[in-house]
């Protein structure tokens, strides 16, 4: 598969991220994640070569297959759903885990790791009963449990807002992760990765302060069997 128009799509992302961050009046950096789930080996170096050294996959055995056979210097993010029984997959194979969304996972990735491993506490903010994560309610405590377990390093918090075209439902979500990561920090815990926004809903991600962002088709185009990115 041909990814020609990679660098053409980066860099109207990366125009829109500009643009974006001067409307929010933020000066932060932000990090683009190259979601490969549903393409080959071939996407990852054409990422790596684009100047995307940040890599995303949604399942462990794709993102392990992958790993076999890239070139080296990609920061590995798992990004989908982790079964505990997956966990031990885990440690020493990515950068970052987005997808850490209860105490039992938490202690389990803690008990298989042998280094430091940096993980985001995946927040429900939109309330939707079909997604991972915990509640807004639950996640200022299950914050505290994790960033106590000695082997992992809390960095932040990942969300996923409603697959729609409603920009304020979009902005509602993105809002409540900021405020919640706030009030984290208002009670002693500073937070300071949000992980949010995908292909069709990154500008509003920006927007409202995220500082990873998540794509896939809006960089490599329709996956022959399309699924979220």
């Amino acid at each position: 598969m041909s990814f020609a128009a990679l660098p053409e799509r980066l860099a109207q992302v990366r125009a829109e991220i500009a643009r974006q961050q001067a409307a929010g009046g933020w000066t932060h950096s932000v990090t683009i994640v190259a979601v490969t789930k549903g393409f080959g080996p071939d996407a990852v170096t054409a990422a790596f070569e684009a100047g995307l050294a940040d890599v995303g996959e949604n399942r462990v055995q794709e993102a392990l297959d992958k790993q076999n056979v890239a070139a080296p210097g990609i920061r590995w993010h798992l990004i989908g759903h982790l079964q505990r029984n997956k966990a031990k997959l885990v440690p020493g194979r990515f950068a970052l885990v987005h997808s850490v969304d209860s105490r039992a996972l938490a202690e389990e990735l803690n008990r298989r790791a042998s280094a430091p491993l940096r993980v985001l506490l995946q927040v429900n903010a939109a309330r939707e009963p079909q997604k991972s994560g915990c509640s807004l309610d639950e996640a200022p405590g299950l914050a505290r449990q994790i960033a106590a377990l000695g082997q992992l390093q809390l960095d932040g918090l990942m969300t996923m807002a409603p697959f729609t075209d409603d920009e304020d439902v979009q902005r509602r979500t993105f809002r409540s992760l900021r405020a919640l990561r706030d009030t984290i920090k208002e009670e002693g815990l500073w937070l300071p990765t949000l992980s949010m926004g995908m292909s069709a809903d990154y500008a509003t991600a920006v927007a409202e302060g995220a500082t990873v962002i998540r794509l896939g088709t809006v960089l490599f185009g329709p996956r022959q069997k399309e699924t979220t990115p």
